[in-house]
């Protein structure tokens, strides 16, 4: 929804009713990822994508009989054939869609929703999409972290403990996926399926060395998503001018900045860290707190430097006390090896190697390999 976000909240204000249609399952080859999602909207305006064009023209259809019934369904599109061609997946996979009518009165806490996702509020709304009681379908949760209140219900508390439990611990992950349960929300059970959608804040990029890699990584860093910092201790050189595509950027000695992110507690498993000084009085400080013991295991700590400077950035830190087992975990030298050698190719080398990791790619030539193409992760 956030994809689409900006179109809905207007007409959701303005009290029309539109159809929403969501990703919450997918297998094989499916072109979206849970949570892609499509609007039909007034005088029939489509907005969004649910497969890059495969199935948009069944889902239209299907969006305005939403509309006209109230009453949401969930469809499942797989693999297209010849007299299917309109309806199917060309590329072999396949794919739940929920769609909803959303409206002032079908979706009353939307506006509160949206409110939250502006701000960078973290929110989960879990929803009801498959149910062996069709009246229990659309129900949804609106869940926080704690303390705040969680607003609805599912129909019964122990679906709603259930359910939030699990809500509140994939929103601290940021992940969307859809959760199976017992009717009345039994652990062990099957029957009712619930869509959760984690809009958590966006995931944070830290980029060290106010050079000219530094702002093509920077620049890459915000065209995937992520919150970019750049810090680096010259004012001279730490500045809005030259990284224009950084959400903030920090004149501080980089170890201390980390020290007080950690401090306060504002790193994470989602945070990526691009140390691109190499400068061994700039580079080793930082990578001790950033591998140290106390430090948060993040989702990837890379280091740029030549050969012979990685050599001499692992004896450094050796030397400070650092074991083997921590300097496992540090990429060095920085990115795939894509022959990059322009500040806009080595950004896409990083780049590349950060999705990798996240997603278990290998960068291989995929005419190389067998297999699913996209994979996901549980």
């Amino acid at each position: 929804m956030r994809d689409v976000l900006d179109r809905l909240l207007p007409w959701w204000e303005g009290d029309h009713q539109v159809a929403l249609a969501t990703v919450v399952g997918t297998w094989k080859s499916a072109p979206r990822q849970p949570g892609a999602a499509m609007l039909v909207g007034v005088d029939g305006e489509a907005v969004g994508s649910v497969s890059g064009g495969c199935v948009e023209g069944a889902v239209y259809e299907l969006g305005q009989e939403v509309i006209a019934t109230g009453s949401p369904v969930l469809q499942r599109y797989g693999v297209s054939d010849d007299e299917a061609m309109g309806v199917g997946l060309t590329c072999g996979g396949i794919l739940d869609i929920y769609v909803e009518r959303v409206s002032r009165a079908d979706f009353p806490e939307l506006g509160d929703i949206a409110a939250d996702i502006t701000a960078g509020r973290p929110v989960a709304v879990a929803t009801v999409v498959a149910h062996p009681d069709v009246t229990h379908l659309g129900r949804r949760l609106v869940v926080r972290p704690e303390p705040e209140p969680v607003v609805g219900s599912l129909g019964s508390p122990r679906a709603d403990a259930a359910v939030v439990d699990d809500a509140r611990g994939m929103l601290a992950q940021g992940r969307t996926a859809t959760l199976e349960y017992g009717p009345d929300g039994e652990r062990r059970g099957e029957g009712m399926r619930v869509f959760v959608a984690s809009y958590a804040p966006r995931p944070r990029m830290l980029v060290f060395g106010a050079i000219d890699f530094a702002s093509a990584v920077a620049r890459m860093g915000s065209f995937l998503g992520y919150r970019v910092t750049v810090c680096d201790a010259r004012p001279v050189f730490a500045t809005r001018s030259r990284f224009p595509d950084a959400d903030e950027v920090v004149v501080s000695w980089p170890h201390r900045y980390v020290e007080a992110q950690v401090a306060q507690d504002a790193l994470d498993a989602r945070t990526v860290a691009c140390v691109l000084t190499h400068d061994p009085k700039f580079d080793v400080p930082l990578l001790e707190v950033l591998l140290g013991e106390d430090a948060p295991d993040l989702a990837y700590i890379g280091a740029m430097g030549s050969r012979r400077t990685h050599e001499d950035r692992l004896a450094r830190l050796r030397e400070a006390g650092l074991g083997e087992h921590q300097l496992a975990r540090l990429r060095s030298p920085i990115g795939l090896d894509l022959g990059a050698r322009t500040p806009e190719e080595t950004a896409v080398s990083i780049a590349s190697e950060i999705i990798a990791l996240r997603w278990g790619g290998r960068g291989e030539p995929l005419r190389e390999t067998e297999g699913a193409i996209h994979r996901h992760h549980g």
